[in-house]
């Protein structure tokens, strides 16, 4: 999901917040992301910036090609981003791809007490995509918590 700039400012701001929030309610704050430029990272930072560890679950071997599709600084940020990780899981897939994103999604919820989803609410996109994962959290019992500032805007 492509954010605005006024967006990406709120929803940085409410996922520090929240991230902040759950690293005082635990002794070991580990966040997983598959690092998709946009609010993945956004996310990632935001464990990092509140001294938790990342691990990085890759979708497919040449998934930084894609993230790097997004401009040099979402490759920098990628690049920083996995080598920050305290560990990296790489899918098996050579290829991105829509069976690469369902398998790193479903490998992201197997690792996590709770799910930090950056989502308006809208059921659009395909599997592996944000309303998926939420679906699919819900389906086998990982809460949910949704991050959506009020005002907040995605570029269509």
């Amino acid at each position: 999901m492509l954010l605005t700039a006024a967006t990406t400012a709120l929803v940085r701001e409410a996922l520090r917040a929240a991230v902040d929030d759950e690293a005082t309610q635990t002794d070991r704050l580990v966040g997983v992301s598959c690092l998709a430029p946009g609010t993945d990272t956004l996310f990632a930072e935001a464990v990092l910036a509140a001294g938790g560890e990342l691990v990085a679950v890759l979708p497919s071997a040449d998934y930084r090609r894609h993230a790097a599709a997004a401009g040099p600084s979402a490759a920098d940020r990628y690049d920083r981003l996995v080598n920050a990780a305290s560990e990296v899981v790489l899918m098996p897939f050579g290829s991105a791809g829509q069976a690469a994103y369902e398998a790193a999604s479903q490998e992201m919820l197997k690792r996590s007490d709770e799910l930090f989803a950056v989502w308006d609410g809208l059921e659009t996109g395909p599997g592996g995509g944000t309303a998926h994962t939420v679906a699919t959290a819900r389906d086998i019992g990982v809460p949910v918590q949704v991050i959506w500032p009020a005002t907040a805007a995605r570029v269509d």
